[in-house]
């Protein structure tokens, strides 16, 4: 389409280095660059005497910060901005630091590798099985828990667990760091957590419940989420971003299981990169996939439409989405009343 704007190179140059400010960003952090300014704004020279770096290699990432606009310079000194100060200082609640170590050392590798991948439309590493997977996630989980708290916060006050009566039983599928029961856990005395996945992650999971004051009511069940029994009678069973993994038989079987540990009238609530129905965007989804395409057998990521058929398919109703912080909307489901 001729929108009469003129056609430059700038936008493909953009991707072109798309891959340096998530570089640049995590070696800030590996070095402790956010860290030590934290405590004080400092010049090049207090800060690489502190952090023991070169100062050639610290000027050149320190600039490139203030270009990004994560540092601030005044004659001779940086400062953190609000932004690398709430997401990128080692503590903080919402910090965020350690997901980039997760892109430069476990994703990029396998991105380097797509024009094989493509070629063979076979996976570089297999992370959706337990060979790789529990290694693999356990070495990570830790660093999304920030980025689905609030989403999983607001799913507890969509649910009314604030309010709770009675006791509510959370199944966390998947669990990884644990946020979805974890979250619907402080909001509620009445909430008691099991926690399925494998070994290795659910430590994650335990360190986190323990954090957060609710690891005496939490649950972990060790295993394979298609060979270990879930048990009966959940009020909320969450499946944060597992489905991308299973591709669409597996994940439909799980959804089938999943629904048959609900309690009637229960809730079964999907966190999933949602590509819109055409599969035209948003970027983020469409680029996830192919993230699937490298780590996994059959994964992938899918639409609203799909995903509702699988939820009919098994049993359950009045699929939905909530609009929640994050990327995507969560995708709600409920197992009838008989």
């Amino acid at each position: 389409m001729n929108t009469g704007k003129p056609i430059t190179p700038e936008r493909l140059m953009q991707f072109a280095w798309g891959y340096a400010p998530t570089l640049i960003i995590e070696a800030a952090v590996h070095h402790g660059v956010f860290d030590q300014l934290n405590r004080q704004p400092q010049t090049l020279e207090q800060l690489v005497a502190k952090l023991g770096v070169a100062n050639r290699g610290l000027k050149a990432i320190l600039d490139a910060l203030v270009g990004l606009q994560l540092l601030a310079r005044e004659g001779a000194t940086y400062r953190l901005t609000p932004e690398s100060a709430t997401y990128l200082v080692a503590g903080s609640s919402d910090y965020r630091g350690a997901f980039f170590r997760h892109h430069t050392e476990q994703l990029l590798p396998q991105w380097m590798q797509l024009k094989e991948v493509v070629r063979t439309g076979q996976p570089v590493k297999r992370t959706d099985q337990d060979t790789h997977g529990e290694q693999y996630f356990s070495e990570f989980v830790e660093s999304l828990f920030p980025g689905s708290l609030p989403a999983a916060t607001m799913l507890g006050k969509h649910l009314g667990i604030p309010a709770a009566q009675t006791p509510v039983r959370v199944l966390d599928l998947g669990a990884g760091s644990g946020v979805w029961g974890i979250a619907l856990a402080k909001q509620s005395p009445q909430v008691r957590i099991t926690a399925v996945d494998w070994p290795g992650v659910l430590e994650v999971a335990k360190k986190m419940a323990m954090r957060h004051g609710v690891a005496e009511r939490m649950t972990v069940v060790a295993g394979d989420l298609f060979v270990v029994d879930f048990g009966y009678n959940h009020q909320v069973v969450t499946l944060g971003h597992i489905l991308h993994s299973e591709g669409p038989d597996r994940g439909r079987q799980l959804l089938k299981k999943a629904a048959e540990a609900l309690a009637p009238g229960g809730t079964l609530a999907i966190q999933e990169f949602l590509p819109n129905d055409e599969r035209t965007g948003p970027p983020l989804p469409l680029m996830f996939a192919v993230n699937m395409l490298l780590n996994t057998e059959a994964g992938g990521t899918y639409t609203f439409a799909e995903i509702t058929g699988w939820l009919l398919a098994a049993g359950l109703e009045q699929p939905r989405q909530l609009p929640v912080p994050g990327p995507s909307p969560l995708i709600l489901a409920n197992k009838p009343v008989k």
